[in-house]
C-alpha cells in the first residue's frame, strides 16, 4: 500500500502542477484581454476628444486631474481617524477645487462669466483663506499630528501632481500640437525604450526600476528623436493642430488668420546656432571659426538644412521626453515602494491607476509650457493677447477702445473714413464727454 501511495503521489503532484500552470496561463490571458480592451477604449476615446476640440480636451484634463488627486489622497487616508474629524476630507477637496479655479481660469473665461472671473484671483485667495480658517477651527485635541500631516499631504499632492498637470490646459490653447506632440513623445519613448531593452538590454539603469536598462534608455532616445521629426512634420500640416484657440467656443470653427512661421519651411545655416548663444560664447566660437582653414570655413558657411522650425523644436521635446521625463516614472516607483503598493489605484482596468499612466506626462507638461513660453511664444503683443485683455474691460471701455482703433485704421487707410465717422458718432453718444474726445 505504501508503494501505491508513493506512486500516486507524483501523479497527484503533476496534476496539481498542471492545474496551477493552466490557471496561471488563464489569468495571464484574462489580464491581457482586459488590458487590450481598455487600451482600445482609451485610444478611441482620446481620438474622439481630440477631434471634438480644445474645450472638451480641457475637461478631459480636469477629469484626469481629479482621478490622480483622488488616488493619491486615498494613500494617506486613515478612515478610523477621519471618523473623529467630520468634514476633514471635504476640506481637502475644497482646497483642490479652489486651486482649479485659480489655475484654469483666465481672460478666455472672463468673456463667458463676466465680473466673477474677471476677479478670479482675489476670489481664489478668499476661498483659500476661508479653507485655511476652517482648518484651524476644526483642529481637535489628540488629532493635531494627523490633521497637520493631512494638511501638508494635501498641499504636497497639489504642488507635485495638480499644479504641474495644469500646464496641459495652457498648452492646449496654444495649439493642440503643443499638447499632443509632447504627450505622444512620452508614449513613443516608453515603447521604444521597452523594445530596445527587450532585444538588447544588458546593463541595469537604476535600482528603483530593475527592469530598466541603459540599452533601452539610449534606444528610447534614438527612436523618440527620429519619430519626433516626422510626427511634428505631419501634425504641422493641419490647422486643427497648429492654430491656437482664443475662446471657449465648442462649435465655432477654428481659423488661423496667418499660419505661425514655425509651421512653414525655412532654411537654417550652421552659423545660425551662434544666435542662440550668449554674446560672449558666440564671440569665442567665432574666434575659433576664423582660425579654421578657408576651405573648412566655406564648407561650414554653406552647410544648411531646410525644414519646419517646429521639427527642430520637436527634437528638443524628444530629448527631454527621453532623458528627463522618465525620472517622473522613477519618482513614482520610489513613492510606491515607500507605501509598499504595486499601483496607485485601479482607475484603468488592466493598467492600474491614472497616476501610474501620467507620472512622466506631468513632468513633460511643465517642460512643454516653459519651453514654449521661453522660445516659441511671440515676445510682443498678439491679437489673442490683446483680445484677452480687451474682454476684461467694461462695455463702455470696450467701446472707447473700438472707437480709437477705428481712428487708427482710418488714418492707415485700412477703413473708409465714413465708417470711422459712424463709429465715432456712436461713441460720442454713449461715452462721457471726457472719454469721447
Amino acid at each position: 500500500m505504501n508503494g501505491s501511495a508513493d506512486t500516486a503521489s507524483p501523479k497527484l503532484s503533476r496534476r496539481t502542477s498542471n492545474a496551477g500552470a493552466a490557471a496561471e496561463a488563464e489569468n495571464r490571458f484574462k489580464s491581457f484581454r482586459v488590458r487590450t480592451i481598455s487600451t482600445i477604449v482609451l485610444i478611441g476615446t482620446f481620438i474622439g476628444i481630440i477631434a471634438a476640440g480644445h474645450v472638451p480636451l480641457m475637461f478631459m484634463i480636469l477629469g484626469i486631474q481629479f482621478l490622480m488627486v483622488r488616488e493619491v489622497f486615498a494613500l494617506a487616508r486613515v478612515r478610523q481617524q477621519e471618523k473623529k474629524v467630520p468634514g476633514f476630507r471635504a476640506q481637502q477637496w475644497f482646497i483642490k477645487k479652489n486651486l482649479t479655479i485659480e489655475l484654469t481660469s483666465s481672460a478666455r473665461t472672463a468673456a463667458m462669466f463676466g465680473w466673477l472671473l474677471r476677479h478670479h484671483t482675489i476670489m481664489s485667495f478668499s476661498l483659500y483663506t476661508a479653507g485655511f480658517v476652517l482648518f484651524v477651527l476644526t483642529l481637535k485635541k489628540g488629532m493635531y499630528t494627523y490633521q497637520f500631516g493631512q494638511y501638508a499631504w494635501t498641499h504636497m499632492i497639489l504642488m507635485t501632481i495638480f499644479f504641474p498637470s495644469s500646464f496641459f490646459v495652457s498648452n492646449i490653447f496654444e495649439g493642440l500640437i503643443w499638447f499632443l506632440l509632447p504627450a505622444a513623445l512620452v508614449i513613443i519613448n516608453d515603447i521604444a525604450a521597452y523594445l530596445a531593452g527587450f532585444f538588447f538590454g544588458r546593463t541595469p539603469l537604476i535600482q528603483l526600476s530593475p527592469k530598466k536598462t541603459w540599452e533601452g534608455f539610449v534606444g528610447g532616445l534614438i527612436g523618440t528623436t527620429v519619430a519626433s521629426w516626422y510626427l511634428a512634420g505631419f501634425l504641422s500640416r493641419f490647422d486643427w493642430f497648429v492654430c491656437p484657440r482664443t475662446d471657449l467656443s465648442i462649435i465655432q470653427p477654428l481659423d488661423c488668420a496667418a499660419t505661425p512661421s514655425i509651421y512653414s519651411p525655412q532654411t537654417f545655416y550652421l552659423t545660425d546656432i551662434l544666435t542662440l548663444l550668449p554674446a560672449e560664447a558666440s564671440d569665442a566660437l567665432m574666434a575659433l571659426f576664423d582660425r579654421l582653414d578657408p576651405g573648412w570655413q566655406a564648407l561650414a558657411r554653406g552647410a544648411s538644412l531646410t525644414c519646419l522650425p517646429m521639427q527642430l523644436h520637436a527634437v528638443v521635446l524628444a530629448t527631454f521626453a527621453s532623458l528627463i521625463a522618465p525620472f517622473g516614472g522613477f519618482f513614482a516607483s520610489g513613492f510606491k515602494r515607500g507605501f509598499k503598493i504595486k499601483d496607485f489605484g485601479d482607475s484603468i482596468p488592466g493598467h492600474g491607476g491614472m497616476t501610474d499612466r501620467m507620472d512622466c506626462q506631468v513632468v513633460m507638461a511643465v517642460f512643454s509650457y516653459v519651453y514654449f513660453t521661453s522660445y516659441v511664444a511671440p515676445t510682443g503683443p498678439s491679437v489673442g493677447s490683446v483680445l484677452s485683455a480687451a474682454v476684461r474691460l467694461t462695455p463702455l471701455e470696450q467701446l472707447d477702445l473700438f472707437s480709437r482703433m477705428a481712428n487708427v485704421l482710418v488714418g492707415a487707410k485700412v477703413l473708409p473714413s465714413a465708417i470711422g465717422e459712424t463709429i465715432a458718432t456712436h461713441a460720442r453718444r454713449r461715452l462721457p464727454p471726457a472719454q469721447s474726445t
